[in-house]
């Protein structure tokens, strides 16, 4: 008699040619995601290859009932580290049945800025810091937690190691895998200062793949922690008082920061980036306010300021970058739930594009 886990991990390859693809797509919440699978008759290699597919828009906050179909292209394909074989998980943007973006498809406007010739000869790398918490789930507690209760303070938790220091650590090699065999440019994984938050790195990744892979590594670990029985939060401040917030760092460089020279760059760029702090604030997620106080390894979120080495800055320059005279910086203003498409874009364009 064949166990339930025996069914889960048949090898098709032995019986049939066809796949199974997932395709995933951001739901309304524009946090939220979503994703469901179809048959294919043979491996795929090219997202151009794939067919578009539908979705009940109605249904996920993107489309009125009277008009619901929304229309999913494919943009990237990556291995299925949960079906394995040939199968595909499948990154998706949504459309109109005329052919334009809905509303909370960011990934169009970030392409289109990716592409611009400017911004393509600058080849710019990103490298996305993604912290995140992990609850228990019938209390929506952290993990590790006593319930209604605190651990000890901050201090021996970030990179800590032992039963009483790292709690979910079974999950997070389980993801950092899951990435890798997806062919996720996953650079590493780290404990973070408040107990049972976490912190996995993607990158350096070019242009607009790497909004791509970020969004398929926060999939794949929203599926472990199904499997896990635990909840998943990139709430930027999930607990208040004195523990650290989640956020989103993200570093980037552009050719013409990592030739010789470049510091002069990376500080035009980083001139740049103050004079529109409002606006990029406005589109570093939501509830960004209870992280960025001045407090924890942040700057208040009405004030920019960079400095080198400077974890209380906006913007950090590493002392490496200082001493080379070029290299890259980190943008230390996103939230855990921004929207890599928009983060990415959204200082491409500042730096390159935008003329004060």
């Amino acid at each position: 008699m064949s166990l339930l886990t025996d069914l889960v991990n048949l090898n098709l390859s032995d019986c049939t040619d066809k796949i199974i693809a997932e395709y995933i797509w951001v739901g309304g919440s524009g946090m939220d995601l979503r994703s469901k699978a179809r048959t294919l008759s043979g491996p795929v290699t090219d997202p151009s290859k794939l067919p578009k597919w539908n979705y009940d828009g109605s249904s996920t906050g993107q489309a009125p009932g009277q008009d619901s179909e929304v229309i999913l292209y494919p943009q990237a394909i990556f291995k299925d580290p949960f079906r394995r074989g040939s199968n595909i998980l499948v990154m998706c943007d949504a459309y109109t049945p005329a052919g334009e973006p809905i509303p909370t498809n960011k990934r169009c406007r970030a392409a289109k800025i990716f592409s611009h010739p400017d911004v393509a000869a600058e080849e710019p790398w990103y490298g996305l810091e993604q912290e995140y918490t992990l609850l228990q789930k019938d209390v929506k507690w952290p993990l590790g937690w006593p319930i209604g209760g605190y651990p000890g303070p901050q201090g021996p938790y970030y990179c800590g190691v032992g039963v009483d220091k790292a709690y979910g650590r079974d999950i997070v090699d389980s993801h950092y895998k899951a990435c890798l065999y997806a062919g996720i440019n996953i650079s590493g994984i780290n404990g973070e200062v408040m107990p049972g938050q976490w912190e996995f790195q993607v990158g350096p990744s070019v242009g607009i793949s790497a909004a791509d892979e970020l969004w398929v590594a926060r999939y794949i670990l929203e599926r472990i922690t199904e499997i896990a029985g635990v909840v998943l939060s990139f709430d930027p401040k999930p607990i208040q008082g004195d523990w650290n917030g989640a956020g989103a760092h993200t570093n980037y460089s552009t050719k013409s920061m990592r030739s010789d020279g470049g510091y002069e760059i990376i500080k035009k760029a980083i001139e740049k980036l103050g004079l529109r702090h409002k606006e990029h604030i406005a589109a570093y997620g939501e509830g960004n306010e209870r992280r960025l106080t001045g407090r924890h390894e942040t700057a208040d979120i009405n004030t920019f300021l960079w400095g080198v080495a400077n974890r209380g800055a906006s913007i950090r320059v590493g002392r490496d970058t200082e001493k080379d005279g070029k290299g890259y910086f980190e943008d230390r203003r996103p939230a855990s739930n921004m929207d890599p498409y928009v983060v990415t874009s959204m200082i491409a364009e500042t730096t390159i594009l935008w003329k004060p």
